[in-house]
């Protein structure tokens, strides 16, 4: 059964939302002003699959991938820039206002430079037994399998070769896998998850993998298989040897671009706390001019940050702690000598963290976020406290997507 629908707006996944009495329905891949058919989603009442636009926006472009609408990676190719850009500031616009937080937004800044250098791919068997290697379709359990993905950096050529090449060789055992391949300095460090132990022969067959594809190090759920070179990055003046499927921000100008924001918002602090620290995209830029404590929940980003620190001339100490700020977060006390506090967490936010800080004399508090939900909420909780938000900056480096990067400062009192 078909509808015609008539799309009023995009929702903040970016689909296009029908407003009808019955109440939203989202349909992916479709602009407000647009008329469309679409069909019902077994299972899921509230979307629809779209089949034809009738009535086509005339914001709308052609996207530049063969596989958009069918990968669910991307989720807006098909929509003028500028009205994308208004688009993704807004998402940031409307959670502060849903938190009752009234400050001016700045404009988003694109930080795609020359696309992610990092990414996950995902390999199962599929059907006749036919591996495919590629990304999920979206909201599906199928993969769809690509030979190229035009977001990703030129640093990743090779990448997806190498992560078809993986597939092959564990393809016997019909385990579903990650791969998640990262650009570095020595080259594509490959992480493998999901392939359950590996015997002997398929160790020698996945060393010989790494070989033929020049991979800096192939790792299976962190377990080396082999190393060509250690994987490094630089951080400021700091080499970083990355833990086996460390985090990093996906693009480089997207790390460049929260960082400068960042030490901007730090200014002239003495001594400054990094929250959630990772390996130290921020710590180890401070530390240039700032004496840091840093504090990350993951023990091997920990010692990544301690060895570049160590091994790095001209910082200013950075001290470092292995600790679950979700479980422990640093109360007022532990604060008190702290100029400025960088918070970075992961998507869910720092509830708990938050709630301490508000409670905290610290000067300033620079929260990063990749998520507007839980970051007005945690902004929220800071303002209760009496702190005053005074700048909020999106950052766009998951270009094409529905996630924005947010930096914001706030001061006390």
């Amino acid at each position: 059964m078909t509808e015609r629908l008539a799309i009023n707006r995009l929702a903040h996944r970016g689909d296009g939302v029908a407003d009808t009495p019955a109440g939203p329905l989202y349909v992916p891949y479709t602009l407000p002003g647009e008329t469309v058919e679409a069909e019902a989603v077994p299972g899921q009442p509230d979307r629809r699959h779209l089949l034809r636009v009738e009535t086509a926006s005339p914001e709308r472009i052609e996207p530049f991938c063969p596989h958009f609408g069918i990968c669910g990676g991307c989720a807006i190719q098909h929509w003028t820039p500028a009205r994308y850009r208004d688009w993704k500031r807004g998402l940031v616009v409307d959670a502060l206002t849903q938190a009752g937080l009234d400050v001016p937004v700045d404009d988003l800044i694109d930080a795609h430079g020359d696309g992610r250098r990092r990414a996950t791919f995902h390999a199962r068997l599929g059907l006749r037994g036919i591996v495919e290697v590629g990304f999920a379709a979206l909201r599906a359990h199928h993969i769809v399998g690509i030979d190229h993905c035009p977001v990703l950096a030129p640093a990743l050529d090779g990448a997806i070769a190498a992560a078809w090449a993986i597939a092959e060789r564990l393809e016997p055992q019909k385990k579903p896998l990650d791969i998640q391949v990262t650009a570095t300095d020595a080259g594509l460090d490959v992480d493998v998850r999901g392939s359950g132990a590996l015997n002997s022969a398929r160790m020698s067959a996945m060393a010989r993998v790494a070989n033929t594809h020049k991979l800096a190090r192939l790792t299976r759920h962190a377990e080396l298989i082999a190393q060509r070179a250690p994987p490094t990055v630089m951080i400021g003046r700091a080499r970083v040897v990355l833990p086996p499927g460390s985090f990093l921000q996906a693009t480089v100008a997207g790390e460049d671009t929260l960082a400068q924001l960042v030490a901007s918002h730090t200014g002239n602090a003495k001594t400054a706390a990094d929250l959630f620290c990772g390996v130290g995209p921020f710590a180890l830029r401070l530390a240039e001019r700032t004496r840091i404590v840093a504090f990350d929940a993951d023990a091997d980003a920990i010692a990544a940050l301690k060895q570049a620190a160590n091994t790095t001339s001209g910082l200013k100490p950075i001290a470092v702690e292995t600790r679950d700020l979700f479980r422990r977060p640093l109360v007022a006390a532990e604060l008190k000598r702290a100029d400025a506090v960088v918070f970075d967490p992961p998507r869910q936010g720092a509830e708990a963290q938050a709630r301490e800080l508000a409670k905290s004399a610290v000067p300033v508090v620079i929260a990063v976020s990749c998520n507007p939900a839980t970051f007005a909420r945690d902004v929220r909780t800071l303002a209760d406290g009496g702190y005053r938000l005074t700048s909020v900056t999106p950052v766009d480096q998951f270009r094409h997507s529905a996630h924005v990067e947010i930096v914001a400062r706030l001061e006390r009192g």
